[in-house]
């Protein structure tokens, strides 16, 4: 019994580092190729994982030889456009300016029920609103709406005073500074530190988690403390 546990957790090891190897796009959106590899490791993995009489090495080399013949395919594909062509195919336009291609939807074994239902998952019910649509080499239906079908943007509304978006800087998680975080911030230590102080807290160890956004705003939240406390400070 023993050996099968440690042999199921050194193939679930080799599979999770064979997943990373690939990159992450892999664990996302799975292009042909990968989704044959991905299907090929689980099978492989899972046999000597079943049988102990069936050598370990078995079941590690099949999957080390895909991952690197998967490593090599990617590279091909990044540096040769036929390469990538033949592997992953090309995003085929399906609605163009309203008007469905039909030989396109035959080509690619998509009927119109199947549209339909993409661009309902799109946010888009009416086919006359859609300036292009295409389905990309995953297989999912990417949709441009028209002009006058698009949502109000805030350069249509011409305003002036808005806030401005991005990814806010984790700078603490857990009690830790994150330095990288900080640094993209623009903020130092020093300011940090001064600014969990105005929340309660006494070190940075007191703190569960805090982020600045673009704007310079800090939101802070104490360990222990459900409740969030935020403080608005323009860069």
């Amino acid at each position: 019994m023993l050996i099968i546990v440690i042999r199921t957790l050194i193939l679930y090891v080799a599979v999770i580092f064979s997943l990373r190897i690939m990159g992450k796009r892999q664990i996302g959106e799975l292009q042909p190729s990968e989704l044959v590899v991905a299907i090929m490791i689980s099978d492989l993995a899972t046999v000597p994982m079943a049988s102990v009489n069936i050598p370990l090495l078995s079941g590690l080399v099949p999957v080390l030889t895909l991952i690197i013949a998967e490593v090599i395919t990617s590279y091909m594909s990044l540096k040769s456009r036929r390469m990538r062509k033949f592997i992953t195919g090309e995003p085929s336009v399906v609605i163009y300016d309203g008007v469905i291609n039909e030989r396109e939807l035959e080509r690619l074994r998509f009927n119109i029920n199947d549209l339909i239902e993409e661009l309902r998952i799109a946010g888009c019910c009416d086919i006359a609103d859609v300036a292009v649509a295409v389905i990309e080499t995953s297989g999912k239906l990417s949709v441009i709406p028209r002009d006058g079908a698009r949502g109000v943007t805030v350069e249509d509304m011409k305003l002036g005073n808005v806030r401005r978006g991005g990814l806010p800087c984790a700078v603490i998680s857990d009690g830790r500074i994150n330095k990288a975080e900080l640094e993209r911030s623009g903020k130092s230590e020093k300011w940090l530190l001064n600014e969990i102080k105005k929340y309660g807290a006494k070190d940075v160890g007191g703190v569960f988690f805090a982020s600045v956004d673009a704007e310079g705003e800090i939101y802070v939240q104490l360990k222990g403390d459900a409740r969030a406390k935020e403080r608005r400070r323009v860069i």
